[in-house]
C-alpha cells in the first residue's frame, strides 16, 4: 500500500510504515457488493473498525542510541537530537530527540526536508505510549495529522529508556482529513484516486503501472478489477511492496483489506461515503 489511505497515514506514523498498504474475510465476501459505480466518491474511514495483524513494534533506546528493530529495513541512529542518514525508501535521515525518560521526538527528513515528525509519550506505568504525528511528506499541501496508542506486549531491557520494548497497535484518534478521507472515481475503463494531502494516480484498470503523484519513494500503482471489487497493487524497483483490495458491502460502507509484502502485516478497515 501506498502513502495515500488511512493506513498509510499510520504507516508515516510510525514512520514507515502507511501505510501504508493494506485478504478479504469471510464476512466481506457473505455481504455481497453494489453496483461498481457506487464506490465513486469520497470516502472517510472509521478509525474504530482499524484492525492490524502485524508482528508487534519492537524499539530499543539504549546508551545514546536509538533503534527501530522492526522497520522495513530496521535503522539505528544516535538519540543526540541531531538528524543521521538512514536508508529507507520515504526518508533519509532521522533525528531522535530525548526529552525525558517517557518521552521522545522523532523527525524525519528527505533530501534536506522535514518531511515527518512524532512525538511520542509513554504511560507512566511504562505499559502504553501515544504517538502524535504531523507528516508534511508532500511539498505545498496540507499535513496528515493524527494519535495513535500502542500497548506494551514486552517488557523494556534494564536501563533502557521507556520506550523500548515490543508494543501492538492499539487505537487511533485526531486524525485529520488529510489522513482519513479520500477519493475514488472508476470513469470508463480508468481508476482515479487522490486524497487532500497530495497522494494520486490514474490507471487503466488491467492496465499497466502508473506513479503515484506525491509519493517520495517512486511507488507505482496498478488496479485490477476482481469479483468482489478493486485490488490496487503497488510496487517500487518492480517489486510488489502491498496491495490494497476495495470491495463495497451491502450496507454501502467501503471495505479496504491491506498487505504490507515487506512487513508481512494485513490492516482492515471500513469506510462512509461523505
Amino acid at each position: 500500500m501506498h502513502k495515500a489511505t488511512i493506513i498509510a497515514a499510520l504507516a508515516a506514523a510510525s514512520l514507515l510504515a502507511l501505510s501504508a498498504c493494506k485478504q478479504q474475510p469471510a464476512a466481506n465476501e457473505a455481504a455481497g457488493t453494489a453496483a461498481a459505480g457506487d464506490i465513486n466518491g469520497t470516502w472517510k474511514a472509521d478509525l474504530d473498525s482499524v484492525k492490524f495483524d502485524q508482528k508487534p513494534d519492537e524499539y530499543l533506546l539504549q546508551a545514546g542510541q536509538y533503534s527501530c528493530k522492526t522497520c522495513t529495513p530496521p535503522y539505528t541512529v544516535a538519540a543526540d537530537g541531531a538528524s543521521h542518514p538512514i536508508q529507507t525508501p520515504y526518508a533519509d535521515a532521522m533525528a531522535v530527540k530525548v526529552v525525558d525518560d517517557h518521552n521522545i521526538v522523532r523527525t524525519a527528513s528527505k533530501g534536506g526536508r522535514q518531511i515527518a515528525e512524532t512525538k511520542i509519550a509513554v504511560s507512566a506505568d511504562g505499559n502504553s505510549f501515544t504517538g502524535s504525528f504531523v507528516d508534511s511528506s508532500v511539498e505545498g499541501k496540507p499535513p496528515q495529522k493524527g494519535e495513535y496508542t500502542e500497548t506494551r506486549v514486552g517488557p523494556a531491557p534494564a536501563g533502557a529508556h521507556a520506550i523500548s520494548g515490543q508494543w501492538k497497535p492499539a487505537k487511533l484518534q485526531n486524525f485529520n482529513a488529510e489522513a482519513m478521507t479520500f477519493s475514488i472515481n472508476v470513469e470508463g475503463d480508468t481508476f482515479h484516486y487522490s486524497n487532500p494531502a497530495g497522494y494520486s494516480f490514474d490507471a487503466k484498470i488491467g492496465g499497466p503501472d502508473v506513479p503515484i503523484k506525491g509519493d517520495l519513494a517512486g511507488t507505482t500503482a496498478s488496479v485490477t478489477k476482481t469479483d468482489t471489487g478493486y485490488l490496487e497493487s503497488d510496487k517500487r524497483d518492480g517489486k510488489v511492496v502491498g496491495t490494497t483490495s476495495f470491495t463495497l458491502g451491502a450496507d454501502g460502507k467501503l471495505q479496504g483489506v491491506g498487505e504490507d509484502k515487506l512487513a508481512g502485516s494485513k490492516t482492515t478497515f471500513t469506510a462512509t461515503k461523505q
